[in-house]
């Protein structure tokens, strides 16, 4: 097959910050409500980090190893560095013009106030001196800067403050310079009592305080100047798969060096002076481009907790209930009900709870002889592990497969094999060279006339908290022939030998890309027929070469493909000739959209298929994941009017795609407001 040009192609850097552009327009968004837009700007934020902790450290890794090979749109890592640079630069500041300007006078309208020093009445400075001296003072440790004390190692992403002095001190010393860290420990914004701040919520940030009372730390000197800044690091760890004989162990010593790696980015609050920002760079060996020059807090990260703290539910998302299954409300046996068919969950508008019930049941259930799950992300407190220790504990054979190199995930996941480990659970590391991304666990359980295996496959995470935060679905099953396909899939990773045949599932890195290539072929076929042919896909990025190729050829045969792609798009919608049938949108709400479904027509014979993977590379050939077909035509309904009809209607969240790579919100062209998101929670909310 051959390769889309480069022309053809989005790049996938900047692909992704377009993506942060439609986060932050959710902070913009006035029908968006009021404390949510200020959970979206540190959304923005935190996705940011990330981007810089790993992509742009990717850039720069390349750069400065003189790497030549051109992305797939035909950018050298240069060329990609800059062109990142410069957006990034104008979306930081767009962020905080809408801090500024926006989001925090209507804050104050509501009555929730962020004190500046410079409008601190006499009550509110002297509340706030106490607690620079109870609280801060003692935890701090400022570095006077000269041959004995040279530049301190700086945590990534931790909040500094890089001090101007004049003067000498007890020793005789005049350094003209100190560096002071942040305490971690500390919230980075304080409420203050209602008394002292004259209203109901009112906050002050610790940047405010230290820098109100640096001189206290400096005695006999005069401090010239006080700035904020952070540092991001390359956050990417390095474990070599040949030379490593205990991949845990060397990821334990691997991990403390994250906070330490090469520095990718410095953020500097906007009255730094330029001497000192000059000296910072020449600190952490950045150019200009590096730097972000920020009005306000330069990590607007710590500010995601703020809502929560604030009791003002018109300023705040409409709670909802996830609902339950009918069939689960009317009986408690998980597996009796699992026995008279499939149960499709759809989550956060389904509850999470019968993917917990049917862990913790097969743990107590003395029946149950083994369990086996795969575990990519859950987080530190899981009552699914939690299950799976008691299991092992019980005498059941427990096979839990921990993907350690989850990234930013790591730690907890050591923690939990660990723990596993300690009482009598098989656990492995997947394998390597592979990251074990699929969702599944299985049950075997001894039943009237022999083992009987039950299975849960799913597109998310067995992580409870972003269960209810990101749009999932998750597929509870006896079908023998899948559940057959799933056991095989654990053998493989568990153990060696030759791949198998699978009677269900679509598997990489065997199976997938090829099933994917020849299932978007087919359609082609059918089109080129005269027969009417339709791929619907959504998934969270669309990235490889040879399925865009496929999809473009497709379009060309006459196909009708729409694409619901929340992230990066490296393919170009709507180029007569090549992508004129393809349309692209991208969905950004309330909730993360995370679940894959791959829709195709297939002459009317429907296939609808439930993944773990995104069209990417990675997916294809470096990791384990799934696809896994719904065969219950109701089922199979449901996936369709539920995951995919809304978003292609949608109005609302729905942004268009468009043959640049830049992106518009939908029109509505005079029709009724509809969003996929509110129209699924109206569904599940009888």
């Amino acid at each position: 097959m051959t390769l889309p040009s480069p022309d053809t192609l989005i790049n996938r850097e900047l692909g992704i910050l377009e993506f942060q552009r439609r986060v932050l327009a959710q902070a913009a968004d006035p029908n968006v409500p009021l404390l949510e837009r200020l959970k979206f700007l540190s959304i923005f934020s935190s996705n940011m980090d990330e981007f810089f902790e790993v992509r742009v450290a990717g850039l720069k890794e390349q750069i400065r190893a003189n790497v030549t090979q051109l992305s797939s749109d035909g950018m050298t890592p240069r060329q990609q560095y800059r062109a990142v640079s410069e957006t990034a630069h104008a979306l930081v500041a767009r962020q905080y013009a809408l801090f500024n300007q926006d989001i925090i006078p209507r804050l104050a309208d509501q009555g929730i106030h962020f004190l500046r020093r410079t409008h601190w009445n006499e009550a509110q400075a002297a509340w706030i001196r106490d607690y620079f001296f109870r609280e801060l003072m003692p935890v701090l440790t400022p570095v006077g800067l000269d041959p004995s004390h040279p530049f301190p190692r700086v945590l990534n992403k931790s909040l500094n403050f890089a001090v101007e002095l004049s003067g000498r001190d007890a020793f005789g010393r005049n350094s003209g310079a100190a560096v002071v860290q942040a305490p971690r420990s500390l919230p980075r914004v304080i409420r203050l009592p209602e008394d002292i701040c004259g209203c109901e919520y009112g906050f002050v940030f610790l940047s405010s305080i230290l820098h109100a009372h640096v001189d206290e730390l400096f005695t006999g000197m005069k401090v010239e100047g006080c700035y904020q800044f952070r540092v991001t690091r390359n956050s990417d760890l390095f474990v070599d798969d040949e030379e490593t004989k205990n991949l845990r162990e060397a990821l334990q010593g691997e991990l403390p060096q994250r906070n330490f790696g090469a520095v990718v980015r410095l953020e500097v609050a906007d009255n730094c002076s330029a001497s000192m920002a000059a000296f910072l760079l020449e600190q952490f060996e950045l150019d200009a481009d590096a730097l972000y020059q920020e009005q306000g807090p330069v990590n607007l990260v710590r500010l995601m907790q703020v809502p929560d703290w604030i009791d003002r539910p018109d300023l705040k998302f409409p709670p909802f209930v996830p609902a339950l299954p009918a069939r689960l409300v009317q009986e408690g046996d998980i597996f009796a009900q699992i026995r008279k068919g499939d149960i499709l969950l759809h989550h956060p508008f389904e509850s999470f709870q019968p993917v917990i019930d049917f862990i913790e049941q097969a743990a107590a259930d003395p029946h149950v002889v083994a369990i086996r799950q795969t575990v990519y992300r859950t987080g530190t407190d899981s009552q699914l592990m939690e299950a799976l220790i008691r299991a092992a504990q019980s005498g059941k054979e427990v096979t839990v497969v921990v993907e350690l190199l989850a990234r930013f995930d790591e730690e907890a996941n050591i923690n939990w094999a660990a723990r596993l480990e300690e009482v009598g659970a098989h656990v492995v590391y997947g394998v390597v060279g592979h990251k074990t991304h699929a969702k599944l666990a299985l049950v075997v359980r001894r039943e009237e006339g022999g083992l009987r295996r039950y299975a849960h496959l799913g597109t998310g995470n067995y992580h409870a908290r972003t269960a209810r935060l990101y749009t999932d679905f998750g597929l509870l099953t006896a079908d023998e022939a899948m559940t057959t396909d799933v056991g095989s899939l654990f053998t493989q990773i568990t153990g060696l030998g030759k791949v198998g045949k699978m009677k269900r599932l679509w598997q990489s890195p065997f199976t997938m890309h090829s099933e994917v290539v020849a299932a978007i072929n087919r359609e082609a076929v059918l089109a080129a027929a005269g027969k009417h042919a339709a791929i619907v896909a959504k998934m969270n990025a669309l990235l490889e070469p040879q399925v865009i190729a496929a999809l473009y050829a497709a379009s060309q045969a006459g196909v009708k493909i729409d694409l619901i792609i929340r992230g990066v798009c490296a393919l170009r919608p709507g180029i007569a000739g090549l992508s004129e049938n393809i349309r692209v949108r991208s969905i950004v709400g309330r909730f993360l959209e995370h679940s894959r479904i791959f829709y195709f027509r297939n002459g009317g014979d429907e296939q609808v298929y439930l993944s773990s993977a995104d069209w990417m590379d990675r997916n294809f050939f470096r990791r384990i994941e799934t696809s896994f077909p719904i065969l219950n035509p109701k089922l199979k309904k449901r996936v369709i009017n539920e995951g995919l009809k809304p978003y292609l209607r949608d109005n609302v969240q729905a942004w268009d795609m468009q043959p640049d790579g830049s992106y518009r919100r939908r029109a509505k062209r005079r029709a009724k407001p509809y969003s996929a998101q509110d129209m699924l929670l109206k569904l599940f909310s009888h």
